[in-house]
């Protein structure tokens, strides 16, 4: 079997040829060649120090010092530039580090010179003050050539290509914009000719970033950028919020002027803005400022408690274990059956609290005797209760599936919850319960109506939360459209009247841990979203963020309703009335009471039926939940209707 050479191992010399050993002075050598170029100036500079200070450099005596020591001096000078690599990068912009490299290389050879003129030679032929002028003069001549050489390569290139270049204001005067200007002005085609920038930080108007003016806010753009010739506006990754993006692409085609939303410096120096686009911030798709959840009264519920998190691999799941972490659990015990979403979680938590007192269990929810186990060793005293299915169109094919593992698991850990005297159980529900029209909505109002139901039977609290959609949770509609831009298009979206209401993972796992302590027992909460968004929109601005534009770069198309799928989500039911709770974004959509035997008798029969065939599985879904109506059902009801 051949010998596997592993790709960083260096690749044995060809058979006959001498094995060629590697020079490792060679570089020091060739930047000692450079600096040669430099011996006129250190000459020169050496010169000035001794006339500086003997005023004219007259005496015999110290012109015969001078003449003595100015070889080896700068041949001193010549090897510490050379050691210290301060005569490489003639061409570009002198920062912070090549002059940082200067002065050490200086550094040195004063040090060496004293060294040798002091330790070598007993008359001490060199002046003290000699020493430091020199050291003085040097750094300023090399700083300043290497300063005019830049100014003279720049006036030329802006000389020779200013009438093609672009005038454009980088929105966003931080580190960022700094960074772009920089990127701009060393590409060796200027594409752009920056002409100011504007950022909203009223501190920094007026003042000047690399000689580029600061000339006003963000919002005065379109009237800046008329008086002052700029056709683009570059927008750097921490320049704006993304609603003021949007206002922006939005308002943009009226004034004649491009709006670039900058993915990296990079791509803007290859001209290639609009084929890799950048990733979107998930606030920025959010249309509404995050709700801010009160957090109070929230460590005296959760500090020192045993807490059990299902379905923790899962976006939600993973997300309330790290809001929980923010706390101090006195055990956060992670249960799902997937191992691999497990293992990374775990590894992520303890990377960030090493300390954290983790128990990952691997455990499928169905699996009662399991479950029951587990609950009895680490004895929970808060469940949140997030393993679900919750793909529409799938469940949609298999309603049997979709019926254990969302109502006879919910009703399965409900029941060991009671009999194991848990404090708290949160269910995590979804708008697609309210009125169903999917296999999955169905199943997870079958779940609510249960877990209602057993209020008043333990000393639990049994506690809904319902929300919409949760952006950028695994396979949701951001993700499938974040991967189907990278690929170039087109995006598509079923129907172009489709709406949603829409939250983000932190939002959503901390309406969980809040409602937890809100909640008073058989209580459904749901947060106030604001307006729903039009998935069109959504499309839109996920293609105008990421710098492309919507129609040209990449097309939408529409594709048409999937099984199960509804045109609007709603928030309560018909008979729902939304109560205000103590937080100002959390409502109570419904307390009635239920009949919890026969609740549970529906939910016996239909888990019985969920091995038969689908069609008994959704009229016996149909019959628990009476304002389910699948797609064929509400279809026919409408012609009734007409």
């Amino acid at each position: 079997m051949p010998a596997v050479r592993h790709p960083s191992t260096p690749a044995p010399p060809s058979r006959g040829a001498p094995a060629r050993r590697p020079d490792r002075f060679a570089p020091t050598w060739r930047r000692l060649l450079s600096s040669a170029a430099l011996v006129p100036v250190f000459t020169a500079t050496y010169y000035l120090a001794y006339w500086l200070r003997f005023e004219g450099l007259t005496l015999p005596r110290d012109i015969g010092n001078f003449s003595t020591t100015v070889v080896w001096v700068v041949a001193l000078k010549l090897l510490t530039f050379a050691w210290f690599r301060a005569v490489e990068g003639w061409g570009r912009l002198l920062t912070f580090y090549d002059l940082l490299a200067l002065v050490k290389a200086v550094t040195g050879a004063l040090l060496l010179t004293i060294i040798i003129d002091r330790f070598t030679d007993p008359d001490h032929t060199i002046a003290r003050s000699v020493y430091l002028l020199d050291w003085g003069v040097t750094i300023v001549a090399i700083g300043g050539a290497r300063a005019a050489v830049r100014l003279t390569l720049e006036r030329s290139r802006l000389l020779f290509l200013s009438a093609e270049q672009v005038p454009a204001f980088i929105i966003g005067a931080g580190d960022s914009g700094e960074s772009l200007l920089r990127a701009i002005i060393r590409n060796g085609q200027l594409t752009y000719r920056v002409i100011g920038f504007l950022d909203n930080d009223a501190r920094r108007i007026g003042s000047r970033i690399g000689g580029v003016p600061v000339l006003g806010a963000a919002d005065r753009a379109f009237e800046l950028a008329q008086r002052h010739g700029a056709r683009e506006l570059l927008v750097v990754g921490d320049g704006l919020a993304g609603r003021q993006i949007r206002d922006l692409v939005e308002q943009a085609p009226e004034h004649g002027i491009q709006v670039r939303v900058l993915p990296s410096y990079e791509q803007l120096i290859r001209g290639s803005v609009a084929i890799q686009p950048q990733p979107v911030s998930i606030n920025d798709l959010l249309r509404r400022d995050p709700v801010p959840l009160e957090m109070d009264n929230l460590r005296q519920w959760i500090d020192g408690r045993n807490l059990l998190v299902t379905g923790s691999a899962g976006s939600i799941g993973s997300e309330i274990c790290r809001q929980l972490l923010a706390f101090s659990p006195k055990k956060l015990i992670l249960l799902d059956r997937s191992e691999t979403g497990q293992f990374f979680l775990e590894r992520e938590l303890r990377e960030a609290s090493p300390a954290a007192p983790l128990e990952v269990c691997i455990a499928d929810i169905l699996d009662q005797r399991h479950v029951a186990r587990l609950l009895q060793r680490h004895r929970p005293h808060i469940i949140f209760h997030a393993a679900a299915y919750k793909h529409v169109p799938l469940m949609e094919s298999h309603p049997g599936e979709a019926v254990k593992n969302i109502v006879a698991a919910t009703k399965g850990l409900a029941d060991l919850a009671m009999d194991n005297e848990v404090d708290s159980f949160v269910m995590i529900s979804t708008d697609k319960a309210v009125n169903p029209t999917s296999v999955m909505g169905a199943c997870k109002r079958a779940a609510e109506m249960y877990v209602q139901s057993l209020t008043g039977l333990s000393s639990c609290r049994f506690v809904t939360v319902r929300f919409g959609n949760v952006l950028d949770s695994a396979g949701s509609v951001v993700q499938i459209f974040r991967s189907q831009i990278l690929a170039g298009g087109p995006v598509t979206i079923t129907d172009d009247r489709m709406q949603r209401y829409f939250m983000t993972i932190p939002e959503a796992a901390r309406l969980v841990i809040q409602a937890g302590i809100i909640g008073n027992g058989g209580e459904i909460l749901v947060l106030d979203m604001g307006a729903p968004v039009r998935i069109t929109d959504l499309a839109a601005d996920m293609i105008r963020l990421s710098g492309l534009k919507a129609g040209e770069d990449i097309e939408i198309q529409i594709v048409g309703l999937r099984p199960g799928e509804k045109l609007y989500e709603e928030l309560h039911a018909m008979g729902e009335k939304h109560l205000p709770t103590r937080h100002p974004k959390i409502m109570v959509a419904d307390r009635r009471h239920r009949d919890a035997d026969a609740v549970a008798r529906a939910i016996g029969g239909l888990t019985k039926l969920a091995e038969n065939r689908p069609e008994e599985v959704i009229e016996h879904l149909k019959a628990m939940v009476p304002e389910y109506q699948p797609p064929q059902h509400a279809a026919q009801t409408r012609r009734a209707a007409a």
